[in-house]
């Protein structure tokens, strides 16, 4: 006999100890951004300090330009790194994120599966056929996922090698 109240209790820890590892994720996560943002407008801080600087002790046009070009080429530099590092903390996070997902999924199948399993034990005469269509839909259902889950697998490893691919600091020409 399948036994509903422990069943239940088993997914309710379950789904706590998800939402608690849902939480830090997120809350790692947002303290890494954090943490970037902060050490990118210090940077940008000192740099537009020292190029304030550098400005206001040139004597001639052509070195304020070169100032400027040396400025814009730091400031860029500076956003590409930023961005490629918000990347990777993206990245990460959705990476944890999908691994919870799934691990979520194969435990919601397991049960679903050991439910069925148990109810098809105990099922009266003459149930064989709708205890089989249960478990093809159920085997349906997980071939579905794993294919689904293979794609996005794929996507994402595309995405970021692209990403990773057009934001390689490329030597000066």
């Amino acid at each position: 006999m399948v036994n509903l109240a422990e069943q239940m209790t088993e997914l309710n820890s379950a789904a706590v100890l998800s939402a608690a590892r849902l939480s830090k994720l997120s809350l790692d996560s947002a303290e890494r951004v954090m943490s970037l943002q902060l050490g990118f407008a210090k940077s940008a801080l000192g740099d537009a300090t020292r190029a304030a600087r550098a400005a206001s002790g040139t004597q001639d046009v052509q070195q304020l330009l070169a100032l400027r070009t040396k400025a814009a080429e730091s400031a860029m530099t500076q956003w590409l790194e930023y961005g490629r590092n918000l990347y990777e903390v993206a990245s990460d996070a959705q990476s944890e994120l999908s691994k919870l997902a799934e691990e979520r999924l194969a435990d919601l199948q397991r049960t679903v599966t050991d439910t069925v399993e148990q109810a098809a034990k105990s099922a009266p005469a003459g149930s064989d056929v709708a205890v089989t269509a249960m478990k093809s839909s159920l085997a349906a259902a997980t071939a579905a996922f794993d294919s689904f889950t293979k794609a996005a697998r794929h996507a994402a490893s595309f995405t970021d090698a692209s990403v990773k691919a057009a934001t390689a600091p490329k030597g000066r020409r």
